[in-house]
Parts: C-alpha cells; sequence; structure tokens
C-alpha cells in the first residue's frame, strides 16, 4: 500500500477531488496548512504598508491506495493542481505498512 501525500494551491482542491474522484479513489483526508517553499513566502500591501507573508495558505491531501494503483493518482493530481507557476506544491508518496478499518476490523487493501 502507498499513503500519498499532496500540498496544493487551495483554489485546486475541487479538481483534484474530482481526479481523483474518477480514478475511483473512496476516501481522502484534506487539511488546511501554510507553508513555504523556494518562493520563501511573498511581499503583499495593505492599506499602503507593505508587509511580507512567510507562510502561503495550502492544503493538504492525504490519500491511501493499494499498491497497483499508486501512479494513477499521483499523475492525477499533478495534472489537476498544476498551473505552471511557482508554488503548485509537492506530492510525496511513502510505503503503507498497515491500514485497519476501526469498525469492522478490515485491514490492509480491505480497509482501503
Amino acid at each position: 500500500m502507498k499513503f500519498i501525500i499532496a500540498v496544493i494551491k487551495p483554489f485546486k482542491l475541487d479538481e483534484v477531488r474530482d481526479a481523483l474522484t474518477g480514478l475511483g479513489v473512496q476516501g481522502l483526508t484534506v487539511t488546511e496548512v501554510k507553508g513555504y517553499g523556494r518562493q520563501k513566502g511573498q511581499t503583499e500591501i495593505y492599506r499602503g504598508a507593505e508587509y511580507a507573508v512567510s507562510f502561503l495558505p495550502k492544503m493538504k491531501i492525504e490519500v491511501a491506495v493499494p499498491d497497483d494503483l499508486a501512479d494513477k493518482p499521483v499523475e492525477a493530481i499533478q495534472a489537476a493542481a498544476n498551473t505552471g507557476k511557482i508554488g503548485d506544491g509537492k506530492i510525496f508518496v511513502l510505503e503503507l505498512a498497515q491500514a485497519v478499518r476501526i469498525r469492522t476490523g478490515e485491514t490492509d487493501t480491505d480497509a482501503l
């Protein structure tokens, strides 16, 4: 099993969710996060005063998928979240050792 973590721009969330749903991904977790990468934040002007925003708002999406389906969600997230501009985000793919559905006790791919 694979655990996919994607950090994307907030306005791309619906497109990414639709792309994953189209692949048959049945569940995902979304968290509002803040962070920065190479752009090191940005400068904004508020009421005539310039100030630095160190952490930019992002959305973190977490999805667990069976090994045989791992490549398709990564490709779908990349295609749906891409704007071609700096700050589009990152996708991380990790090995998932175990999954358990609390209600039924099902484990591993049956729990997904």
